[in-house]
């Protein structure tokens, strides 16, 4: 049984076990012993602010860097004990693309099919399918360096794909992507989950991972500080709420004054004299809605608007870190730091 892309669908068992995994720079702690599980067909999103520890997590997966301590299977390989059997068995992709520029997008996907053990008539032959299944088949004898940064991407994953993999690991694989771009590395990963490849996914963007993961897992200071769905983590940050805008700026502390005990002291308390609207927990959904509109109205509050909404995920991140997502922290600086040092030698 193949799913999409030719890719054969396998197995239901773990693809990824991570357990107590630790990771020292110098005197800064990258990884505080962080545990998770990835099945195979999974899409799990690993999000946090910069200096979190999420590519350090996928560099000791990949077999990149070593842990300090703890322990890490991929595709039923020791991270440590066999990288070689790990290597073997996934694909990476980062945030910048692994390409010979002089070459064009056929003999790339040659010569990674020949490093990986294919045969010439193989290895020509893989490249046709995935010239044409990533939409290169007009550019395939160009050189690499013509390429827009959507194709360069486009062509990189493509490589990584000569072999089939069992894990995949994409770090933040959409950055500096124009939006059709993106489309199509969404559409890919949607062919991996199909076809039962784990995906573990970096990203910046909180809408790629509330569209694409099955699951979230959020890190911050090198622990796993949160996780379970995109709707559980929303549910955690308060579920739905009832955002009121008056016509008038004025009505303000009069709409305020209508909710009563609609509206919590804390929230109450919140609002300040540049406020422009006023958020309400809606436990009841439309009926919380349907209430205060009968409230509002009953006080003479003219509305520009009323509306029923979930916290996006972003602000679940803002709320769950104290950082908007991509924002670079002290932390990042100071493991760059410490990997310099170890680097050079220096304790």
């Amino acid at each position: 049984m193949t799913g999409p892309g030719g890719y054969p669908v396998t197995g239901a068992d773990k693809a990824v076990v991570v357990s107590d995994l630790k990771k020292s720079f110098g005197s800064v702690d990258a990884l505080r012993g962080i545990t998770f599980e990835v099945d195979r067909g999974e899409v799990l999103g690993l999000l946090g602010p910069n200096g979190a520890g999420k590519t350090t997590t996928v560099s000791i997966l990949s077999t990149l860097t070593k842990p300090s301590s703890g322990r890490a299977v991929v595709a039923g390989h020791d991270v440590q004990k066999n990288p070689a059997g790990v290597r073997q068995s996934i694909m990476l992709t980062g945030q910048h693309v692994a390409l010979d520029d002089m070459l064009t997008a056929r003999e790339n996907l040659t010569m990674f099919g020949r490093l990986r053990g294919l045969d010439k008539h193989q290895a020509r032959t893989r490249s046709a399918e995935l010239l044409d299944h990533f939409d290169l088949v007009s550019a395939a004898d160009r050189s690499v360096s013509t390429f827009s940064g959507g194709m360069r991407r486009r062509i990189d994953i493509a490589c990584g794909l000569v072999v089939r993999p069992d894990v995949v690991f994409l770090d933040e694989p959409t950055t500096g992507l124009d939006p059709r771009s993106r489309q199509s590395i969404w559409e890919l990963v949607a062919d991996f989950k199909d076809a039962g490849i784990a995906t573990l996914l970096t990203t910046q963007y909180l809408e790629e991972a509330d569209t694409l993961s099955d699951r979230i897992i959020v890190i911050d200071q090198g622990m796993i500080i949160a996780e379970g769905t995109a709707d559980e983590l929303k549910e955690r940050t308060g579920g739905t709420f009832c955002e009121v805008v008056p016509r008038r700026l004025s009505d303000i502390g009069a709409m305020a004054t209508a909710l009563g005990p609609l509206l919590p002291n804390s929230n109450r308390a919140a609002l300040g004299e540049s406020a422009d609207r006023i958020s309400i927990p809606a436990p009841d959904g439309p009926a919380t809605l349907m209430q205060a509109l009968h409230l509002l109205d009953e006080a003479d509050v003219e509305l520009l608007d009323i509306a029923l909404r979930r916290p996006s995920l972003d602000e679940v991140f803002l709320a769950l870190t104290g950082q908007k997502a991509g924002v670079d922290t002290d932390d990042d600086d100071a493991v760059t730091r410490a990997k310099k040092e170890v680097a050079g030698g220096v304790s």
